[in-house]
């Protein structure tokens, strides 16, 4: 059996299976790569979300305060303050300051789902008028 020869003169030659499998390796990896940032703005995106729900949630708390006018009682208290279809859960924190005349009030936000992981935290004085 003969081997006609190329026109050009060379043998005419394909992708070998080394060639073949450097190639995919480096489209993997690049697809790999190209996932994990996908899945990480995502992550961020979620993130993002939940600092804004949670940042409305603790500022409404802090406008009912000056909304009511009075003079806040120290101490700490949790209640429920849900923002779309997020349940949140704000802990209000009333402390003493220096100056008798104001209190400091701490507003922090958690998912209820993750109790253990803060979100915000807001804080605001309070003039006793």
């Amino acid at each position: 059996m003969r081997v006609h020869p190329h026109p050009s003169g060379r043998r005419a030659r394909g992708f070998t299976l080394l060639e073949v499998l450097v190639a995919l390796v480096i489209v993997g990896t690049a697809l790999g790569a190209s996932l994990r940032a996908v899945g990480s703005l995502t992550q961020n995106s979620d993130g993002l979300r939940a600092a804004m729900m949670a940042t409305w949630s603790a500022e409404n708390r802090l406008v009912q305060i000056r909304l009511d006018k009075v003079f806040p009682a120290v101490g700490k208290q949790s209640f429920a303050c849900p923002q779309g279809d997020m349940q949140l859960v704000c802990e209000q924190e009333v402390i003493v300051s220096p100056n008798p005349r104001l209190r400091r009030v701490e507003v922090s936000v958690y998912d209820q789902a993750q109790p253990e992981r803060r979100i915000i935290k807001l804080v605001q004085l309070v003039l006793n008028q």
